[in-house]
């Protein structure tokens, strides 16, 4: 079976509708073939003017209920108000979160096999009475879940975290031995799914040097280390924790197929550092490449690795790569599932 992919919007307000219409062209062919099935979902007349902007041709336009052909779109809901291009509003988050609760149903009835999310802002969703730190917070209440897992993915950069969304001076106490157990699963059943038998994971240290034996703080020592120990007990192939300064050299190396990173910026800089490609001419960005994967949901979903870009969206610039690895890699991990 073909699965079919959910694509939503984000904030039309921003560069969604432009870089799903670029995808969509660009994927033609393979759904013509059969081989890909979307439906993108979220606000059609936003949609139209991306296609427009894009010289895109129209997709047909479905209903909640139909039968989907292979390429359609979805009015997800009333945004209740304009909605602007580049503009950060109350609208532009409502319309965001109808689509993700809209295309979460269809999920876990079945009707899709993965859900692919281009960006919203987080702003306006909380303006529009959404009060959520981002999409990982706002997935994992629409399907009961708690503790998902961010995972980033580049190329082979894969690095999953511990903590995401909180204040660093938060972290230390975030950092427990379930949580770390967790991700670790958590990372090791994802890199399974994408093909890699036996997984070689790296747990990065909390702090510098690993603690250089308690010197600078014992976490590592204390926390880090027996919970390695114990997954390594159980079967898998762990290792750390290597110091946040070299793990991620080793990752890029090949030697290990994904890290465990302990908070946000740790985990974040070194993906988006190699996946942001700058034209050193200008200083401008030319593409955006990177995937952020959604584990321990009991849905597949991955999206785009960058924001709304409300500073260029309208403009016909904005680079639809992101959004198509993000396809490939939701195609991969439904077949895996199917």
């Amino acid at each position: 079976m073909t699965p079919h992919l959910a694509i939503t919007m984000g904030d039309p307000a921003g560069i969604g509708p432009e870089i799903i219409a670029r995808a969509c062209v660009r994927l033609k062919d393979r759904m013509a073939a059969g081989t890909l099935k979307l439906l993108v979902v979220g606000d059609v007349p936003a949609l139209r003017r991306g296609e427009a902007l894009v010289g895109a041709a129209p997709m047909p336009e479905t209903r909640a209920e139909a039968d989907w052909p292979a390429l359609a779109c979805l009015q997800a809901g009333d945004a209740g108000g304009p909605i602007i291009t580049g503009e950060i509003g109350a609208p532009g988050g409502r319309m965001a979160y109808l689509a993700i609760e809209q295309s979460v149903k269809f999920a876990l009835a079945g009707r899709i096999q993965g859900l692919v999310t281009a960006p919203l802002n987080k702003e306006a969703l909380n303006l529009a009475g959404y009060h959520y730190a981002g999409h990982t917070e706002l997935l994992a209440e629409l399907t009961g879940v708690k503790g998902s897992v961010m995972m980033l993915a580049h190329g082979n950069m894969n690095v999953s975290h511990v903590t995401t969304h909180c204040a660093l001076e938060d972290v230390p106490k975030r950092v427990t031995p379930e949580r770390i157990r967790r991700v670790i699963d958590l990372t090791h059943d994802a890199m399974k799914r994408l093909g890699k038998t036996r997984p070689k994971i790296a747990v990065a240290a909390l702090n510098p040097h690993a603690g250089e034996g308690g010197l600078f703080g014992r976490q590592d020592i204390d926390i880090s280390m027996p919970t390695i120990a114990k997954a390594v007990a159980d079967g898998l192939d762990v290792v750390g924790p290597v110091p946040g300064d070299t793990v991620f050299v080793k990752l890029r190396a090949g030697q290990y197929d994904a890290v465990v990173a302990m908070y946000h910026d740790q985990g974040h800089i070194p993906v988006k550092l190699l996946g942001f490609n700058v034209d050193p001419k200008t200083g401008k960005w030319e593409a955006l490449s990177g995937v952020n994967i959604t584990l321990g949901l009991p849905i597949i979903r991955t999206s785009v690795d960058h924001g709304t870009a409300f500073d260029i969206a309208g403009k016909g610039i904005a680079s639809e790569t992101s959004l198509i690895e993000a396809i490939d890699y939701a195609e991969t991990m439904a077949a895996e599932r199917a």
